[in-house]
């Protein structure tokens, strides 16, 4: 399936995230069996590197803005996808992840905290985001009669709101807009470009008590899921809004 998503946006990412109870292994041989084992499926995933934190990453050399990523925390492990040609090549790599975890890194059911997967959409503008943002979703609102008050200049808006689908809380699903401008550049009427409004739409799932958590089968439900949620909600009611009025700028 083509990724119509990346047609709407400027730059568009696809994330997964388990979070553990107890700390993953960085024992030298663990971390580069598991590497190396992402490699020999992905070839063109060759950077390897530790960070100053102690994290593990393996990425792919950025071409034309598209490249994959897994990292190795001490509590979490991520995979992603940067501006993925089609939905599979998004969820290819982050699925090859959670097969490979339990054999890997000793991942256990009893061991995953929670399930993230996260869709992310960017949108380049000019000018003071949160004003933007507050247009394109406060209008209407208390919110927006707070930020017409005479002689103010909004320096913060980023809306969110967190849903969830069964009984005991533990299917999520999270929308959420983030502005960037810094009070400096609205200080000074210069607003640097780079970065970029966003929105965040994630699938989180935190394991039951009484059943065995299968993360690959759970990561294929949260997918259908958030593709429902990102046609019927996130595109006509968030992504519409805002880009007309960044084109209103």
């Amino acid at each position: 399936m083509d990724n119509s998503f990346s047609s709407l946006c400027d730059a568009f990412y696809v994330d997964m995230q388990v979070n553990t109870e107890l700390e993953l292994p960085n024992q030298r041989d663990t971390v580069l069996t598991f590497f190396e084992r992402i490699r020999k499926q992905f070839p063109a995933m060759g950077n390897f590197y530790r960070r100053e934190s102690g994290d593990f990453c393996l990425e792919q050399e950025m071409l034309q803005e598209r490249y994959r990523y897994v990292n190795l925390d001490t509590d979490r492990l991520c995979s992603g996808c940067v501006c993925p040609t089609t939905m599979e090549d998004a969820h290819e790599l982050n699925m090859s992840v959670l097969e490979l975890a339990p054999y890997m890194l000793g991942l256990s059911s009893l061991d995953i905290a929670s399930l993230d997967l996260t869709y992310t959409m960017d949108f380049d503008c000019k000018g003071n985001h949160h004003e933007i943002v507050s247009e394109a979703f406060m209008a209407g609102t208390p919110f927006a009669s707070f930020a017409d008050t005479p002689g103010a200049t909004q320096i913060g808006c980023c809306p969110s709101a967190i849903i969830a689908f069964d009984e005991d809380c533990r299917l999520q699903a999270r929308v959420a807009v983030e502005s960037r401008t810094p009070v400096f550049d609205i200080r000074n009427r210069k607003y640097r470009p780079g970065d970029p409004i966003s929105i965040y739409m994630t699938i989180r799932r935190y394991p039951g008590p009484d059943a065995k958590f299968e993360a690959p089968a759970e990561y294929r439900r949260q997918v259908e899921l958030a593709e429902q949620l990102m046609v019927e909600k996130i595109l006509p009611n968030f992504v519409s809004p805002l880009t007309a009025a960044i084109a209103r700028r």
